[in-house]
């Protein structure tokens, strides 16, 4: 459609960055919502509550935030499944912490595979205390979470990290 009648697209949605109907259907609840985001070096995490000069970040924790204060090693991945995992795990404990126990999971354009990351560090938000609703059917197996598909040394790290984010709080 051309000329003056012609109505204008948003920036984010023109480029493929945001699906508006989907976020105005989570901003209803008027829950905070737990915004899980794997990129190609690590996975972030946040809490997220809306208000009309824009989205307020409550708490935030990443692939990064793992090996630097949580003892995660930096050699093994920022984003595999088991770091997706203890990313939720301290974000839940860190939200619960300020106040935060309810939310509403946003994963953004990411696709909803069963098992996957995303959904992983959704596993670790519930371990933590919060009540996100869900299906039992979408969470990882236990061996996935531990690492036992990648190497035998992740499952001990994984035990090792989640027990000092416990202590951090």
């Amino acid at each position: 459609m051309r000329g003056t009648r012609r109505r204008s697209i948003f920036r984010r949605r023109q480029s493929g960055q945001t699906d508006y109907h989907r976020r105005l259907k989570l901003l209803r609840g008027k829950k905070p919502r737990a915004v899980v985001r794997v990129s190609n070096t690590r996975v972030t995490c946040q809490m997220v509550n809306w208000s009309a000069g824009g989205d307020m970040v409550v708490a935030s924790v990443t692939g990064s935030d793992l090996t630097k204060k949580y003892g995660w090693p930096e050699d093994f991945s920022q984003k595999s499944v088991p770091a997706c995992y203890l990313a939720g795990y301290a974000l839940g404990k860190e939200s619960i912490s300020k106040g935060c126990s309810d939310a509403v999971l946003d994963i953004g354009l990411a696709g909803s595979t069963p098992g996957g990351r995303v959904f992983s560090a959704l596993k670790g938000m519930i371990d933590a205390g919060m009540e996100i609703p869900h299906s039992d059917e979408i969470i990882p197996e236990d061996d996935r979470i531990n690492g036992e598909h990648i190497s035998d040394k992740i499952g001990s790290a994984v035990e090792a990290t989640k027990s000092k984010i416990e202590g951090a709080y």
